[in-house]
């Protein structure tokens, strides 16, 4: 699977985005797709991950915030972001894998796009 993360800009605190994962390859529909964030100078961590069931998970810091959802046929999955806060600023990055909040577990990894959010 191949997949292009777009979708990232520059936003006042309180704003929203909606981050789009593009994906290519016959195996999409049985991936899970994750988001994964990275800040400059921190770890990559898990924000959410959607199964090809559904089913969802949230990392606590963003959930009632973030929603995460998937459009198979599309083969896109999207990240919307609600009430976004200066420390949500980071690279969004999308993978496609096995549904967990380790990114080891995922194979296949978008190019990751940029979210700024200012005070």
């Amino acid at each position: 699977v191949q997949l292009q993360a777009s979708g990232g800009g520059s936003v006042q605190a309180g704003g929203s985005l909606r981050l789009s994962c593009a994906a290519s390859g016959a195996v999409f529909s049985r991936n899970a797709i994750g988001w994964f964030r990275q800040a400059p100078g921190q770890e990559r961590e898990f924000v959410a991950a959607i199964m090809w069931s559904g089913d969802t998970d949230y990392a606590d810091s963003i959930k009632g915030r973030f929603t995460i959802s998937r459009a198979t046929a599309a083969r896109t999955g999207y990240l919307h972001m609600n009430s976004l806060k200066p420390e949500d600023t980071a690279v969004y990055y999308c993978a496609a894998g096995f549904m967990s909040r380790l990114a080891t577990n995922y194979d296949s990894w978008g190019q990751g796009t940029l979210v700024t959010v200012s005070s």
